[in-house]
């Protein structure tokens, strides 16, 4: 830890002293340069676009930059004449001869036009980092990462800055799951979106943005904050693609094709793919089981074993009308399906108190899943002018598709499960943005989301040679949610301040229906939420901001689902259908630096959340006897057998957190390049959860926790002799204290190699997926009696996928190696633009 402290003090004084060198000479007057740079066809800002000033007749720069999201530059430097030139990759530069700068002044706006010769080229140009760190959010550009190739969204996910995914494809930001996932902007539709994240394919993926602390102009959703995944929507003139083909092994396959053809008022995009994947996975649970003395009353060790196998296809496909040039209408359909088959075999091996081994029993679950996903979504934007004006309207409309089936065989017992998910869903969205005086705005806008889901789950016992309904363990569920948003915003600049405020009400309706017992449960609540967000420039390098929102998280899918994961019919799971949302206040204080070749961006939170989510695990009550049924005992009966385990989840109380990041890229040399992300932090829990044990006791499990973690991640990227490219990622996820046990840490590697071929219109990439097999969620767990006194603990593991290899080919045509591709939408990708300072 004092290494690390150390490391963080040099970062800032190294920082301070490079805003000391780069101050003018005193006495030195400087004007400002502005201005904005947009596309010339679409008249969108174009980001990233470099500008220099140089002295007439000479290649010195005395002053450059990048514009900002908006396509806005601000520069500083001191009276004269100066040529300016604007430059952006596939574009014709532009160049201002002679210019005489005195004072202020404002370029206007300076439009590009596409190259087409150089679009028509395949060349190597210098490539955007693959993380970009911006004041409000964290980019991350899939298509510089040859470790995905191949790979789902989870795979994308986990190489994330700040971002973790656990074994069973559950996604966290900054340690908590409290997250809301967008897809181009908007709410992934997807009844299981761990297993939706699983099937989508990392080719179709165009970057990610990881927003910690969103503004008024999002979803209230998502406690710790806000992922968005961006599609790729191609944009270049004229038909031009790409094509993926990949393999591996544990047995994967697939092949992905994304096209485009633009004319002058039309652009077609489209992208499909089929992917066959195998997933191989292990697990184990050891308990140790005590009396009420304390001795040894006996063990069980649990082994599983898996194998997932799962078909799908992805498609979309679209069309982009400019219907005049400030309108844009974009039309699309998203189709997703797939199918496949889990093989779960788990081996009990009871011992007596000395060790002994006493028997075994088995239980296979043999499951056939099937889901299928449609979508439509429509988006129109008009803009007003090229300052910002605009209004843009959403829609989307899907119906989601999840069933499965199983056999469980535990002889002498059968058992049988069906488990049918369908789900409806329509939103609606409109924005308007109206920039007032220089360097202030107005925005508001409306959300409307209305959805409902119906889950059929079954569970039947084989009994004199039928099977039989088990009412204990099936039902109906009838899950509908209404909500209705209001927002506006309004952000303004004084002097090096910019400042963004903003409040949105939601009023949430919610109906959580148990159709076989007749339980209904309403829930109607209605929230204001506040944000502010200030932002001082230090200089044209470096930026402090400071940040607070209020968010909710609500509770869904298996949360809230009583449906029994019965796979084992001693460690089970089961949704809680009485389950509140949780609260929480997010404070943010943030500094990013820039200097020639290094990015630094560092953070300090504090999140304080009530009745917040926590899975606990705790005796049923009910006991597996030595024949594998499952019996209730009367209260104080003793039945020789196993009690049952059962995790849910509950609101728990209160949680606090106070944390601390960093980011750091570092371009040492042309051909290295380093990506870092460092987050360490403290939480504290306060609450408890009552329930009735195998006697009739009512017990109550005192979860008052505090513990502190961290987390790191490291990626290295070379350019070896024979323009062999190779990728080395690392991350590591600490120790953590629970309060029935602890998490072990955890770590995996991952590298790959890529090599471009046919004349760079091609690229081979091969890599591996945790090399030394070490991903594996690891836990103790620890039961308590009302008097305090263990009555078991276990220690489990489990491993989703084991080591994984995969082999990919890339084959462009019409389209460079970089090109960039432009958004599919002029809304920044789905609502990427909203809440920027003002410029």
């Amino acid at each position: 830890m004092k290494k690390i402290k150390f490391a963080i003090l040099i970062l800032f004084m190294l920082s301070g002293l490079c805003n000391y060198a780069q101050q003018p000479p005193s006495g030195q007057a400087k004007v400002k340069v502005t201005g904005k740079v947009l596309e010339k066809v679409s008249k969108q800002p174009l980001e990233y676009a470099t500008i220099s000033i140089t002295l007439p007749n000479e290649t010195k720069v005395i002053a450059g930059g990048i514009t900002n999201p908006k396509g806005e530059f601000d520069l500083a430097v001191p009276s004269g004449i100066y040529d300016i030139k604007v430059e952006f990759i596939s574009f014709k530069a532009t160049e201002i001869k002679g210019k005489n700068i005195s004072e202020d002044t404002n370029l206007g706006v300076v439009s590009l036009s596409e190259d087409a010769a150089q679009l028509n080229e395949v060349v190597v140009r210098a490539e955007k980092s693959s993380v970009e760190i911006k004041l409000d959010k964290k980019v991350y550009n899939v298509g510089q990462d040859m470790m995905v190739k191949g790979g789902t969204v989870s795979d994308v996910l986990d190489n994330v800055p700040s971002v973790s995914v656990d074994t069973e494809g559950n996604v966290s930001l900054r340690g908590s799951d409290n997250i809301r996932i967008l897809i181009d902007g908007r709410p992934s539709n997807a009844i299981n979106v761990a297993e939706a994240l699983r099937q989508l394919p990392a080719d179709a993926i165009d970057k990610v943005e990881v927003i910690t602390n969103p503004s008024a102009r999002y979803d209230a959703e998502g406690g710790s904050g806000l992922i968005n995944i961006i599609l790729k929507k191609g944009k270049n003139q004229g038909f031009n693609g790409t094509f993926i083909a990949s393999t591996g092994i544990h047995e994967t396959y697939g092949l992905s094709a994304n096209l485009n053809y633009k004319t002058k008022k039309l652009n077609y995009f489209t992208t499909a793919g089929y992917n066959y994947r195998t997933n191989e996975g292990e697990g184990l649970t050891n308990s140790e089981y005590f009396n009420a003395d304390g001795s040894t009353k006996g063990y069980l060790d649990e082994t599983r074993d898996t194998k997932r196998t799962s078909d799908g296809f992805n498609g979309r496909a679209g069309i982009e009308w400019t219907v005049a040039p400030n309108t844009f209408w974009t039309n699309a359909i998203n189709y997703q399906k797939n199918s496949g088959d889990k093989e779960d075999l788990i081996n009990f091996y009871n011992y007596d108190a000395n060790r002994v081994f006493t028997k075994k029993t088995s239980r296979l679950n043999n499951e056939d899943t099937g889901s299928e996903n449609v979508e439509y979504t429509s988006n129109l934007i008009k803009n007003f002018n090229d300052k910002g004006h605009k209004l843009t309207a959403d829609l989307s409309i899907s119906r989601n598709t999840d069933d499965s089936n199983s056999v469980i065989t535990a002889v002498p017992t059968f058992n049988t499960t069906l488990n049918n998910q369908i789900q409806k869903q329509v939103q609606l969205q409109a924005d308007y943005v109206l920039p007032l005086s220089k360097g202030s705005q107005f925005e508001a806008g409306y959300k409307g989301s209305f959805g409902d889901l119906n889950n059929i789950y079954y569970v039947s016992n084989f009994v004199n040679n039928e099977y039989v309904k088990d009412d204990n363990l099936s039902n109906t569920l009838e899950y509908k949610e209404n909500i209705n948003a209001l927002y506006t915003s309004f952000g303004f600049k004084v002097n090096k301040f910019s400042y963004l405020f903003g409040l949105r009400w939601e009023d949430t309706n919610i109906e959580v229906n148990l159709l076989d017992t007749n339980k209904f449960n309403t829930n109607n609540y209605n929230n204001l939420f506040p944000s502010a967000f200030i932002s001082y420039e230090i200089s044209d390098q470096s930026n402090f901001t400071a940040s607070y929102s209020k968010r909710l998280t609500r509770p869904r899918g298996r949360f809230m689902n009583p449906a029994v994961n019965y796979a084992s019919n001693i460690n089970i799971f089961q949704g809680n259908p009485d389950l509140n949302p949780s609260l929480t206040d997010k404070y943010d204080i943030g500094y990013l630096k820039r200097w020639d070749k290094v990015t630094f961006s560092t953070s300090a939170y504090f999140e304080d959340t009530k009745d917040v989510f926590s899975f606990v695990r705790f005796p049923t009550g009910e006991v597996v006897t030595p024949d594998g049924d499952v019996v209730t005992p009367a209260p104080g009966e003793t039945v020789e057998g196993i009690p049952v385990i059962k995790s849910s989840p509950i609101n728990l109380g209160k949680e606090q957190k106070f944390g601390f990041e960093f980011t750091f890229n570092y371009t040492p040399f042309k051909w290295w390049k380093l990506n870092s992300n460092f987050n360490f932090y403290n939480v504290k829990t306060t609450g408890e959860n009552t329930y009735e044990d195998n006697n009739g006791s009512v017990i109550v499990q005192n979860l008052d926790n505090q513990a502190t973690t961290w987390f790191a991640r490291i990626s290295s990227k070379v350019t070896l002799p024979y323009k062999i490219d190779w990728q080395l990622s690392g991350n590591y996820n600490g120790e953590q204290k629970t309060a029935q046990g602890k998490n072990l840490g955890q770590f995996g590697l991952n590298t790959a190699f890529s090599k471009d071929v046919l004349k760079d219109k091609a690229t081979i990439a091969f890599n591996i997926s945790d090399i030394f097999n070490s991903r594996k969620m690891m836990s103790y767990t620890n039961f308590y009696n009302d008097s305090r006194v263990m009555t078991q603990t276990s220690y489990s593991e489990f491993q989703f996928r084991k080591r994984q290899f995969n082999l990919s080919f890339t084959y462009r045509f019409n389209k460079s190696k970089n090109d960039r591709e432009k958004n599919g939408t002029p809304r920044n990708d789905g609502g990427g633009d909203g809440g920027e300072f003002p410029g």
